[in-house]
């Protein structure tokens, strides 16, 4: 069985999230982003590697949105609208109810202020939400018979997940963004330990791994707090929802601690959009925002006021949280072209720049800026960038595989260098194969095939009951079958140790049954005596004998000159022996002398001693039976010479005559 994987976006790159997954003969999209380094026909992904002449909706059996970034949902009215793809679209609430509002910003941006054309609609958009299923977490959805989904909290932003996918026995997942450190206002990533064959995560901060929280949040609110002390200007570029309320809550409170008067604004109409879905969707945030949501709603900004373009020009220092992020368009963008020629303002970037991005060209420390072929922008002004970005960093992306149990591992979502360094650390770590596909590059994976096989209830406390006794077994005889010379003084206690067996739980155990299937192509593992009546059939035996040899001569000198033996022939004297016959060694045992007689007594007190408490003894006609093992001394009849005992068992007990041929060597010295 083989899981295929080609990355349409995100292959060694960041942005145009688009992974296209073939499993169990089903074809998924996972995500279908756009890139915000590209204006042209490259912000979308190449929808042509899925079909030559438009017939997506043949080829995908589903479409899954991992939450509302552009980068991950940005291409979807694009594809739908545009492209012709009529299937069954999946994200979670949260996601339905904010991507549309996204797209539609995207749009006019686009379209009414870069003047694009071939771009979808306002119609487009609401076109395109109609096919979506919403779901719930941990809700299994089952696309068709074959292929489920189920979705699991990831952090990162409002309604974003991580989806689990099965088709038969193999398995995936796909991460998304999430991340695993709450923070403010929303939880930390999550999922049950579901073993996938593939694991496909994000990279952004492959070779990150954050300082404090804390002292992240004590350097931002320092450097804000300077920088309007000095009468400066401040943009903090952020997108609408996520890490917006993450610091606008930051920096209300400090403000309400501190009692300042600066102004701080936030991108006109959105801070309304987001209380309204923060209201609505109450149940995604962390447990401290639930709890005090009744009484107060944390989303509710004293400090923080609605943006006008007006205020661009007011004068004395402001605050200002500005769509989009990374400065590749919209207010943010505005604002840094007027406020950067000026040392005393300052730009401080809190997440991720993708490269191209005007963003990514200021981190990078560029001093003079192309916005577009008409505008370029000197910058004077203080940069400074402290990571909030909501994605895992490298500690993160392990405990995710770790949590998780993945058997392969592939890497998106991240630059090629960074994802190189954390795919050799996962392989040296896990000792899994770990991939770092580009974009348009198939990487194919084997899996196991597992065939599911029921139980009966009979064949189970069959061998519970069987297991039981031989770990019994196997206690017994750590404690009491000592060395020869040891004193079996039945006066001294010897303290029982338990066998490691009894004390940690085994990972594998054999059980012994048929295989049955029936019409429905179930297959049973049923107990061989009841499938054999069920389906009306002799039972055919395997039987094994061996001659368990011994020195006659050796053993009658070791009996007369060793107090061993001799206490386990006053033992048989004076214990009441379970047998049929009655027979028990006469007292001068040792002078009338029939050698396998005398061995097989010696080999019933052995057993007695060693595991005549859980397992049932019986002497039958000079026999010593114990479950299917019979241990006797040879006949006439018999192809086998006197001097040895035969020892014989069904192949189901072939443990438990492992265990007695030990105590039998070691009862008789077997030194022939």
């Amino acid at each position: 069985m083989t899981i295929q994987i080609v990355p349409l976006g995100a292959g060694q790159d960041v942005g145009r999230s688009c992974i296209l997954v073939t499993i169990g003969g089903k074809n998924i999209m996972l995500d279908c982003g756009m890139h915000m380094g590209f204006n042209d026909e490259r912000r979308f992904p190449d929808f042509s590697y899925i079909s030559k002449t438009g017939d997506f909706t043949e080829m995908l059996d589903c479409v899954i949105i991992s939450h509302f970034h552009l980068d991950h949902c940005g291409a979807l009215p694009f594809f739908t609208e545009m492209c012709g793809y009529d299937g069954n679209i999946y994200m979670t609430h949260p996601t339905k109810a904010i991507c549309p509002i996204l797209l539609e910003d995207y749009r006019k941006i686009s379209v009414e202020r870069k003047g694009d054309r071939n771009f979808f609609t306002s119609q487009n958009i609401k076109d395109c939400m109609k096919k979506v299923i919403a779901v719930n977490l941990h809700q299994t959805i089952m696309v068709d018979d074959d292929l489920e989904i189920c979705a699991y909290y990831a952090g990162h932003v409002l309604g974003a997940a991580m989806f689990y996918i099965r088709v038969g026995e193999e398995s995936l997942v796909y991460t998304g963004d999430y991340n695993m450190t709450p923070d403010r206002h929303l939880g930390s990533a999550w999922i049950d330990k579901v073993r996938p064959d593939v694991l496909i995560t994000e990279s952004t901060y492959a070779t990150t791994i954050r300082d404090s929280k804390r002292s992240r949040e004590r350097d931002f609110l320092k450097k804000v707090h300077d920088c309007v002390a000095d009468g400066g200007n401040v943009i903090i570029p952020v997108f609408a929802l996520g890490r917006a309320q993450e610091l606008c809550i930051l920096i209300e409170t400090y403000w309400e601690r501190m009692d300042l008067k600066v102004p701080i604004y936030f991108s006109a109409g959105l801070t309304e959009k987001a209380n309204h879905f923060y209201r609505l969707f109450i149940n995604w945030t962390n447990e401290k925002i639930k709890s005090t949501f009744v009484h107060r709603n944390m989303f509710d900004f004293k400090h923080i006021k609605a943006w006008d373009r007006s205020y661009i020009d007011l004068p004395g220092p402001m605050v200002v949280f500005a769509t989009p992020g990374m400065l590749h368009s919209g207010t943010s963008l505005e604002l840094f072209k007027k406020w950067a020629p000026d040392s005393k303002n300052m730009v401080i970037m809190p997440g991720y720049c993708v490269a191209g991005t005007v963003g990514s060209k200021v981190l990078a420390g560029e001093k003079k800026i192309q916005i577009d072929a008409f505008t370029s922008v000197d910058v004077n002004l203080q940069v400074k960038n402290l990571s909030f970005s909501a994605h895992a960093d490298a500690k993160g992306i392990m405990q995710l595989i770790r949590q998780c149990e993945a058997k392969n591992v592939v890497l998106v979502h991240g630059e090629k260098s960074s994802m190189g360094f954390l795919k050799s650390r996962i392989m040296s770590e896990f000792g899994i194969p770990c991939f770092d596909p580009a974009n348009g590059t198939t990487i194919s994976i084997e899996t196991s095939h597992v065939i599911p096989i029921e139980m009966s209830a009979s064949l189970l406390k069959k061998h519970l009951i069987r297991q039981s006794e031989v770990q019994d077994e196997g206690n017994e005889g750590l404690t009491s079958s000592s060395s020869p010379g040891d004193s079996s003084d039945d006066s001294v206690e010897h303290p029982k140790r338990l066998a490691p067996s009894v004390v940690k739980p085994k990972d594998k155990v054999l059980i012994q049954g048929m295989l049955v299937m029936d019409g429905s192509r179930t297959i049973r593992l049923e107990d061989a005596d009841e499938a054999l009546d069920n389906l009306g059939m002799a039972k055919h035996s395997v039987r094994f004998e061996v001659r368990k040899a011994y020195n006659a001569t050796a053993l009658r000198l070791s009996v007369e000159g060793d107090e061993y033996y001799k206490n386990l022939v006053r033992s048989s004297e004076g214990e009441a022996m379970d047998t049929d016959s009655g027979e028990s060694p006469a007292a001068d045992t040792l002078h009338d002398w029939d050698g396998d007689a005398f061995a097989l007594d010696l080999v019933y007190v052995a057993l007695q001693r060693t595991i005549g408490s859980h397992v049932k003894l019986a002497r039958e006609n000079g026999e010593i039976v114990v479950r299917s093992v019979k241990i006797r001394a040879p006949t006439d009849s018999d192809q086998f010479e006197r001097g040895g005992l035969l020892v014989g068992w069904d192949y189901q007990d072939e443990d438990l005559a492992t265990r007695i041929l030990s105590i039998i060597t070691l009862t008789l010295r077997d030194n022939h």
